[in-house]
């Protein structure tokens, strides 16, 4: 993903713009990222350079899940906590 999408993508959920770029690996473009939403808290993972800014019904919760694991030592906080459509709760209930 480019740096300079960040510019132009809103929140599918509630049309929030800006959004805010948590970067995780970031090569010639950023490989792996979560985008927050700070007025709804939704957040959407960059994976394999590809943001996925899907609304939450469309949303592949086992992959977001498996996100979240994989990342969570470096997700923000609140993300963890109270993050929708998943958030770590979700985690322990599998």
């Amino acid at each position: 993903m480019k740096r300079w999408l960040m510019e132009i993508l809103a929140c599918p959920m509630c049309r929030h713009h800006p959004l805010e770029l948590h970067v995780f690996v970031e090569k010639e473009e950023i490989e792996e990222a979560i985008i927050v939403c700070p007025k709804c808290l939704r957040w959407y993972p960059v994976i394999e350079a590809i943001p996925h800014m899907l609304p939450d019904e469309l949303r592949n919760k086992k992959e977001d899940l498996e996100f979240l694991r994989k990342w969570k030592d470096k997700i923000p906080k609140v993300v963890l906590e109270r993050g929708r459509p998943f958030n770590i709760k979700d985690l322990r209930e599998r």
